[in-house]
């Protein structure tokens, strides 16, 4: 099964979304130290907190899907793209289609 282009242009976007979420999470940090408001008890919205946990999730988030890419990337290259690695048999077009990575058919991953 010949590769989805789809993989390439996933890690790019992958990429770009964690350089992204790095400045984020980094101006948030400096935010917080430059500030000497007490945002843990502040009654206004998010805390500086709440908001660098958020970044942090939404990070790693796009480290896992940077590593499924990978992944995926290896396994074209090594030929077993599109086969489920619990059982062996062919992932659906369908099922790559719609999640370009995925690594178990559909059965496997109920």
């Amino acid at each position: 099964m010949l590769p989805p282009e789809d993989l390439s242009r996933a890690r790019t976007e992958a990429l770009a979304q964690i350089e992204a979420l790095t400045r984020e999470f980094d101006a948030i940090v400096a935010a917080s130290q430059a500030s000497n408001a007490d945002d843990e008890h502040d009654p206004e919205g998010a805390t500086i907190a709440f908001e660098r946990q958020q970044v942090a999730a939404l990070l790693e988030q796009a480290r896992r899907r940077l590593a499924d890419v990978d992944v995926a990337v290896v396994a074209v290259e090594n030929g077993t793209y599109g086969r489920c690695e619990t059982c062996g048999r062919p992932i659906a077009p369908e099922r790559l289609a719609a999640r370009p990575t995925a690594r178990s058919c559909i059965d496997c991953a109920r």
